[in-house]
C-alpha cells in the first residue's frame, strides 16, 4: 500500500500568521526519509494555504513524485501545465467550502475533461480524477483515458466518526441527526461496499485506484484492506498528530497502520 502525504496543512499553519514559517518545503526531507510514495498538495483558487511559489519550488526540489490537486478552473490548469508535477488530480472546488465536499462531476464536465486530459497527456503529466464511489462515474473516467482515479472516502469517514464518537452534528455527506448506532452501522457497511465495488470496477477496467479524504489512524484500516486500492493520500490527520509526535513518527505510525491491514 502506497502512502502519499498531503502537506497543505503545514502551509495552512503558516497562513494563520501570514508569515514564512513553517515552510512546507522543509517537510520534503522527512517525507524522503520515511520513503513515502509521493507528496500531495492542493493549489486552491483562493490560495488559502499552498501558493504558486510553493508549487513550483516543491516540483523543483521534491525527492519523490508530486501529486497536484486542482480544480478545472482555466487558471489552475495553465499553472499545472507550467509546473509539470508528476500527476494532476482534478477535484471539485467551491470557495465557501472548508474542505473538498464531494467527488468531481465527471458526467457534467465530460467535454471539458476530455480537452484538459488531452493537454496533460501531451505534457507528460499523469491524470487522476477525484470521484465519488459510483460505478457510472468510474466508467466515464475510464472513457476519458485517465491513468488513475481517487475514490472520495469522506462519506465513510463521516459515518465512522458519528459511530465512534459523540459527534452527532450535521456532516457534509451525512445529513441526518441523532442516528442510532444500528442505523449508522448499516450506513457504514453500505459506504464500504460502495467503495469496494467502485475499486473493483476500476481495477477491472485497468485503472489505478487511490483513495482519500477524512482518513485517520482509526478509520483507515477498512479502506487499506480493499485489495484494489493501491494508494492512500492522507494529510490532515498526519499533520495534526505531528504536533505531538513529530512529523517523522506521525508518518511512520500511519505506514504501520497500512502494513498491518494487508
Amino acid at each position: 500500500m502506497l502512502l502519499g502525504v498531503n502537506i497543505d496543512h503545514i502551509a495552512f499553519l503558516r497562513e494563520a500568521r501570514r508569515t514564512n514559517d513553517p515552510n512546507p518545503l522543509e517537510a520534503l526531507c522527512i517525507l524522503k526519509k520515511c520513503a513515502v510514495s509521493q507528496v500531495t498538495i492542493h493549489l486552491r483558487e483562493d490560495r488559502r494555504h499552498i501558493h504558486d511559489e510553493d508549487l513550483f519550488e516543491i516540483v523543483k526540489t521534491a525527492y519523490m513524485p508530486v501529486n497536484l490537486e486542482c480544480s478545472l478552473n482555466d487558471e489552475m490548469i495553465d499553472i499545472a501545465l507550467k509546473a509539470k508535477p508528476t500527476r494532476v488530480t482534478l477535484v471539485p472546488e467551491k470557495r465557501e467550502e472548508v474542505t473538498t465536499e464531494g467527488g468531481l462531476d465527471v458526467k457534467r464536465y465530460f467535454d471539458k475533461l476530455t480537452l484538459v486530459c488531452k493537454k496533460f497527456k501531451e505534457a507528460g503529466i499523469d491524470v487522476s480524477l477525484f470521484i465519488d464511489p459510483n460505478l457510472e462515474i468510474v466508467n466515464l473516467s475510464n472513457d476519458l483515458g485517465v491513468k488513475w482515479i481517487e475514490l472520495h472516502t469522506g462519506k465513510y469517514a463521516d459515518i465512522y466518526a458519528m459511530l465512534n464518537t459523540n459527534l452527532r452534528q450535521t456532516h457534509n455527506s451525512v445529513k441526518s441527526l441523532e442516528l442510532s448506532s444500528e442505523k449508522l452501522n448499516v450506513l457504514l457497511e453500505k459506504s464500504l461496499k460502495e467503495l469496494i465495488r467502485a475499486a473493483h470496477e476500476a481495477h477491472k477496467l485497468g485503472l489505478l485506484v487511490a483513495a482519500g479524504h477524512g482518513l485517520n489512524y482509526y478509520n483507515v484500516k477498512n479502506i487499506a484492506e480493499i485489495e484494489e486500492i493501491k494508494e492512500l493520500n492522507i494529510g490532515q490527520s498526519i499533520i495534526a498528530r505531528s504536533l505531538f509526535w513529530g512529523l517523522e513518527e506521525a508518518i511512520t505510525k500511519m505506514q504501520e497502520q497500512l502494513k498491518t491491514s494487508r
